[in-house]
């Protein structure tokens, strides 16, 4: 695995700067909640503006998509929660647009090479918001760091020509926080695909346990797991990771859950194998469709910040249900201005747990995922890349 070099240098805060709705005046209240600087404030205030918001984005979906109005029946909804709800399958059959198609700043998969696509779309304000909601709760553990380089390993997709998948953007854009020294892909480009590259990955953790400067490690945790245990079949000691270094996994283990292990002892063993302690050890929860950042606490539980809230559905009714049963997980934000997906239904089935319950500093609730509804030939970006790991473990 050959270096990949970047110029060195540091970034400061540029996804903390303003955007702009499309329209001031049809969505000032969605404005005003995508400005909140805490990413996890919680109160009556809060909780009044994320309803006007929700009523401005239902109206202005409403009022330019054709599809999103055609589910109202003609009637307007009692509350903003009462919005039709879209399940996240819909848009790997469809493409809807509320923008006119040459406002599409960014348009976005969540499949691999093969199986089918959610084709997203964004406009610059979604986007951009977007991305300013992972700065904040990235500024918020102090993970944004201009003056202190780092080296990079991403279990992800190596950038090549057409590559639009939303993984590979993500991991991409969270190298922006601390300037990189060096970059590594664990999925390195062929020519015709990606192919995992275990022996090159041990091999850049090798190296970087030899620099002066923190890790960063990005991407697939079942990537991550497979080079500690290529390490150990290897024989090799455990290193250590200078300090500061730091872990924000995402993905999954769809399409291999036969081997998915706990994510806790999967922090143990990375804890042993690369000395980094479990409190700098984060897994996230996120989809093309709902690009809202679901980022553990120190505790290791998905708070949902100030500009989303989270519902758990009956997987018979789809009706609310209450704190601590299993259902579908129901994503609900204002942000989206591009597709009509600020209600969005996912195949994940999930508990919801009020924030008193976590033990950190955070109040608001928390979600478990606990696996996909049933059975589907749906596949994601985790199902594709699993693939390049057959013979390789």
């Amino acid at each position: 695995m050959t270096p990949s070099t970047t110029p060195s240098t540091a970034p400061s805060k540029p996804h903390l700067a303003p955007v702009d709705v499309p329209d001031a005046a049809a969505l000032g209240r969605v404005q005003q909640l995508c400005d909140l600087t805490e990413p996890y404030t919680s109160g009556p205030a809060e909780e009044e503006l994320f309803a006007a918001a929700m009523a401005e984005i239902n109206t202005w979906h409403r009022d330019r998509s054709p599809f999103f109005r055609s589910l109202y029946g003609g009637e307007r909804p009692d509350t903003p929660y009462q919005a039709p709800l879209v399940h996240a399958n819909f848009f790997k059959r469809h493409e809807v647009l509320s923008i006119p198609e040459d406002e599409v700043h960014l348009h976005l998969t969540s499949s691999g090479t093969t199986g089918q696509k959610s084709q997203m779309f964004f406009d610059e304000w979604t986007i951009r918001s977007a991305q300013r909601m992972v700065a904040r709760i990235f500024d918020h553990n102090g993970w944004i760091t201009p003056d202190q380089p780092v080296n990079y390993l991403l279990y992800s997709y190596e950038p090549a020509r057409d590559l639009n998948l939303g993984t590979s953007f993500t991991d991409n854009y969270l190298c922006d926080f601390a300037p990189a020294r060096q970059v590594e892909y664990a999925l390195r480009t062929t020519g015709n695909g990606h192919e995992f590259d275990p022996f090159g990955c041990v091999a850049a953790l090798r190296r970087f346990a030899e620099d002066d400067v923190p890790v960063r490690i990005l991407g697939f945790p079942a990537f991550l797991w497979f080079t500690l245990e290529r390490m150990r079949a290897m024989g090799l000691e455990p290193l250590k990771l200078p300090e500061g270094s730091l872990i924000i996994l995402g993905g999954g283990w769809k399409g291999h859950t036969d081997r998915q292990i706990g994510k806790h002892e999967l922090y143990a063993r990375v804890t042993e194998q690369l000395g980094v302690p479990s409190e700098r050890i984060r897994d996230t929860f996120g989809s093309v469709e709902h690009c809202i950042p679901y980022i553990e606490c120190a505790h290791h539980n998905l708070h949902a910040p100030v500009w989303s809230r989270v519902f758990i559905r009956s997987t018979r009714t789809l009706e609310p249900l209450p704190y601590g049963e299993r259902g579908y997980l129901h994503l609900v934000s204002p942000y989206i201005t591009s597709v009509p997906a600020q209600s969005v239904v996912m195949g994940d089935l999930a508990s919801l747990h009020p924030g008193e319950e976590c033990g950190c500093e955070l109040t608001t609730p928390w979600f478990t995922i606990h696996g996909r509804a049933g059975v589907s030939r749906n596949r994601s970006c985790a199902v594709a890349a699993a693939e390049l790991m057959k013979g390789m473990s």
